[in-house]
């Protein structure tokens, strides 16, 4: 391991030396390595689901929860999707050198404020294979360098996606460090990366929330150590059954296993006789485990189903990842604020009201990275917002909030120019 420890140090010492170099390559040759990548994603889109497909079936294998393979397993369209995000990064105006503002000094000095790339990024991760080509891509669009180490249990697929990367990299001429693939999954790898503040100027984790505490305990750099998400909708008295109905589906059903999708639905107990119903038909029929507390469940008309039951007090705060969610009756919007700033995780929060008032006063009050008006969570995300991609979603307030793109991995620095000017 000694030996491991050693190459680990010395591998990520050439990424930061060779980072001082990314800066220099030109837009045009970036777009290339990108273009590459995009079409190596799709000639090679079935090589890719034949070794992805191999892992899944040994997660299945071993037990593995739904929700870790959920997140694991790829399809040809996720591949494509991945490819489209690529081609999206590649649209995105070029950040690097841009010129933030110019000031013109009475005494003649010319200052301009630059945008640079941070230098080297990290990013932990675990399951999702598709984080190897959302962040490759933001980071060579930013000039970034960049180390990734993923978990065990996708190592093949990750290793697959991250040597069409190489290659493209090579194939453009960018320095041949970097980039730099973690092969080891040895957990001390995990321990050592977070002491390497020498070489990595900022440290990101993407996965569950004991990996997230784990990094904001240990990391001695810089860390997105957000991320968890703990996700509510309000429905206020004034709203449009069928559009909640549909918001609520989209946010808890689309896609359980991720951080941005349902958690607990808050209900004005104004609307609970007429809104218990349906909802819960809705969710029972679609597989979903209803933990309701005392008055939704006793609004229930029909006699309570196998996955209609009483909630705990554990079950508000909890992220589900999966196909359970909890409901919880408020006085009003104030109760359902008050219910949001106490269990929330300041990831994504939503109202579904019809007045427009009220959801003024929820989108400014709630505080949170991400607020929604009469639309689903599963938005809360770099692609949906436009980003192209995204690195991660930060519940954190300093540096970044919400989806990262491609400017939050990104810093400035000052250009002075003078004609021999000097300070008095």
């Amino acid at each position: 391991m000694k030996n491991e420890l050693d190459n680990l140090v010395d591998q990520i010492s050439k990424v930061k030396f060779d980072s001082n170099n990314l800066v220099l390559i030109e837009a045009s040759e970036r777009k290339k390595c990108l273009e590459i990548i995009s079409e190596e994603l799709k000639n090679k889109c079935s090589k890719i689901l034949d070794v992805n497909s191999k892992e899944i079936c040994d997660a299945n294998k071993n037990g593995l929860p739904k929700h870790v393979i959920n997140r694991m397993k790829l399809s040809e369209n996720s591949i494509l999707n991945m490819a489209q995000s690529v081609d999206s990064v590649i649209k995105l105006s070029d950040p690097v050198n841009e010129v933030i503002e110019t000031n013109h000094r009475d005494n003649g000095l010319i200052i301009k404020k630059i945008r640079v790339p941070l230098g080297v990024l990290a990013v932990i991760f675990e399951s999702r294979p598709n984080v190897v080509v959302e962040i490759a891509s933001l980071a060579i669009k930013s000039g970034n360098s960049l180390i990734l180490r993923g978990g065990k249990d996708s190592y093949n697929t990750n290793k697959f996606l991250f040597n069409i990367i190489q290659k493209a990299l090579l194939d453009t001429n960018f320095p041949k460090h970097s980039m730099y693939f973690v092969e080891s999954t040895d957990r001390k790898m995990v321990n050592r990366i977070m002491e390497l503040d020498k070489y990595i100027d900022l440290l990101i984790p993407r996965g569950s929330a004991s990996l997230v505490n784990l990094v904001n305990e240990k990391a001695k750099m810089p860390a997105i150590t957000g991320g968890i998400g703990v996700c509510h909708t309000y429905v206020d008295k004034s709203y449009e059954l069928s559009k909640a109905l549909d918001i609520i589906a989209n946010a808890k059903i689309q896609n359980p296993s991720v951080c941005n999708a349902l958690d607990t639905i808050l209900i004005h107990k104004d609307i609970l006789e007429e809104f218990v119903d349906p909802m819960f038909d809705l969710l029972v029929d679609k597989n979903v485990e209803v933990r309701a507390d005392q008055k939704s469940f006793e609004s229930y008309s029909k006699s309570p189903r196998n996955l209609l039951k009483l909630a705990k007090n554990s079950d508000f705060g909890e992220e589900f990842l999966d196909l359970i969610l909890s409901v919880k009756t408020v006085k009003n919007i104030d109760d359902a604020i008050a219910h949001i700033a106490k269990y929330g995780s300041g990831h994504s929060e939503a109202i579904i009201t019809d007045s427009q008032e009220e959801a003024k006063y929820f989108l400014q009050k709630v505080d949170a990275g991400a607020v929604f008006h009469n639309t689903s969570t599963r938005f809360n995300d770099g692609f949906e917002f436009g980003l192209g991609a995204e690195v991660a979603v930060s519940t954190d307030k300093m540096h970044a909030r919400g989806p990262m793109g491609i400017i939050e991995i990104m810093t400035y620095k000052w250009q002075v120019f003078g004609n021999g000017q000097l300070r008095s």
